[in-house]
């Protein structure tokens, strides 16, 4: 059992995964595929301009919905009472097995068309299909964005396009609505001073709950230290080099915490956080080997944020 709180609005998730260190690695594709945020990004401005609603869903238990591709058994445990012991196949793609992500990821490509919809050649996890507006006649073409297992569709009864899959991937019971977070990202209509209608897109409140936890995290671990108070930029110093740094190496517990860091700052970058980009890239390649200085600079990075957190 795997137990998580999720960074944004700090869910509580519980899953039941398969180890699936355990097993030999197969030799087709392993991972899931997921729309990029261009994509996103130019078809929240295709809604727009057209005047089409803009819905999100979650799949409910998305890998538990596709059927296991790789030969996997386990031997049951003493949670399973009278049957113990016993050899038991797995039939579905449980979390943690290594084939999960494509298998899920193939399973929905299926429905997407049996649905009608067929993948951009630009970005294979953009859906779309030719659609009329009834009430005006306006010919256009419906669009279903896939992140693993969340849905945005741009429709003009976006509802009932989510509804449609819902029928085939039972989608988290009050999940199907306008979407308010999207991929870590906070996301609005807005009008423009001119009139125009667009869609917002902001990092903010992910940026504020990352640098929070880093603080924490600094706090615990280092004294009682805390974030840089003036971070005008995101480097150090305009002197500091990362690709030089000889300071001590990090143990593996804090390299552990670096490369996860790295990983959040990476995603902020996805987010629009380009300011950033530059400083950590550079950290990044030091990812195999961290030192103290490459900590200090994530930190930094993290001070800078928290002055500039809706930039």
């Amino acid at each position: 059992m795997i137990y998580d709180i999720k960074l944004e609005g700090f869910r509580r998730k519980c899953r039941f995964v398969a180890g699936g260190h355990m097993c030999e690695t197969p030799a087709v594709m392993t991972y899931a595929t997921m729309v990029s945020r261009d994509t996103v990004c130019i078809a929240l401005t295709v809604a727009a301009l057209n005047d089409l609603e803009v819905m999100s869903s979650d799949v409910k238990n998305a890998y538990l919905t596709a059927p296991c591709e790789e030969k996997i058994y386990t031997t049951l445990g003493p949670e399973f009472g009278e049957d113990q012991g016993k050899t038991a196949i797995v039939v579905r793609a449980l979390y943690g097995l290594k084939s999960a992500g494509a298998t899920f990821g193939r399973h929905i490509s299926d429905c997407m068309r049996t649905l009608g919809y067929k993948p951009c050649k630009a970005d294979a996890d953009l859906w779309y299909k030719p659609m009329v507006r009834p009430d005006d006649g306006f010919e256009y073409y419906a669009y279903v964005l896939l992140f693993v297992d969340d849905a945005l569709a741009i429709h003009h009864d976006a509802r009932s396009a989510l509804e449609e899959i819902d029928n085939y991937f039972p989608m988290k019971p009050g999940s199907i609505g306008e979407p308010d977070m999207y991929l870590g990202a906070k996301l609005k209509p807005v009008t423009l001073s001119n009139g125009v209608k667009a869609w917002g897109f902001s990092s903010s409140k992910y940026v504020q709950e990352a640098v929070r936890n880093a603080e924490i995290y600094l706090g615990e671990n280092f004294g009682g230290r805390k974030l840089a108070k003036k971070a005008r930029a995101p480097w150090p110093t305009t002197e500091y080099s990362a690709e030089l740094d000889v300071t001590p190496e990090l143990s593996p517990k804090l390299a552990s915490y670096y490369q996860s860091q790295i990983g959040i700052l990476h995603w902020i970058v996805e987010l629009g956080r380009v300011d950033i980009i530059t400083e950590v890239s550079l950290l990044a390649s030091a990812m195999a080997m961290p030192r103290e200085g490459h900590l200090d600079a994530v930190f930094h990075v993290f001070a800078y944020l928290k002055n500039k957190h809706n930039a």
